[in-house]
C-alpha cells in the first residue's frame, strides 16, 4: 500500500509492507552498513509487525521495520537510508510512517534505541530521550 509521495522528491514514494527481495535489502544494507553481510530477510519480515519502504522509481532507498510485542509497545529497528538519499528528511519521513502504521496495528508506546549521535534525528522523528537499559547478549 502506497502512504506518500513527497512533494518535491521526484518519484520518492513510501510504501506499507511492500513486497522486498533479499537482493535489494542486501543492496540497501550493504551500502549504508560497511560490516553488512548478505542474509535472507524473509524470518526477519515474518516476525515484524510492519515496514515500510521508499523508493526512487525501481530503486529500494529506504527502509524502516517495526515489531511489536503482541500489546501495547512497538520497536523502530533497522532505520536504513542509502547514502546517495540522506540528509534529505528521508529517514524522518520513513520513521513517522512507521509510527502511524505502528498505530494503526494498535500500538500505544513506540520505543527505539540509538548511538548518542542519533538523538537529534529521532527528536526530530518525534522521540523524547528517556532512560533504558541495554545488554549485549
Amino acid at each position: 500500500m502506497m502512504i506518500s509521495q513527497a512533494p518535491g522528491a521526484g518519484d520518492e514514494v513510501l510504501a506499507v509492507r511492500p513486497e522486498l527481495t533479499d537482493v535489494e535489502l542486501n543492496e540497501l544494507f550493504g551500502a549504508s552498513w560497511p560490516a553488512h553481510r548478505p542474509t535472507s530477510f524473509a524470518r526477519m519480515l515474518s516476525r515484524s509487525l510492519t515496514w515500510i519502504a521508499a523508493r526512487r522509481g525501481s530503486r529500494l532507498i529506504g527502509f524502516v521495520n517495526v515489531v511489536g510485542d503482541g500489546g501495547a509497545h512497538a520497536f523502530v529497528l533497522d532505520t536504513t537510508v542509502h547514502p546517495d538519499e540522506r540528509r534529505q528528511g528521508l529517514g524522518i519521513r520513513l520513521v513517522r510512517a512507521a509510527a502511524e502504521a505502528a498505530k494503526t496495528h494498535g500500538a500505544q508506546w513506540l520505543h527505539v534505541d540509538y548511538e548518542p549521535h542519533l538523538e537529534s534525528f529521532y527528536e526530530q522523528c518525534g522521540f523524547r530521550p528517556t532512560a533504558a537499559g541495554l545488554m549485549r547478549l
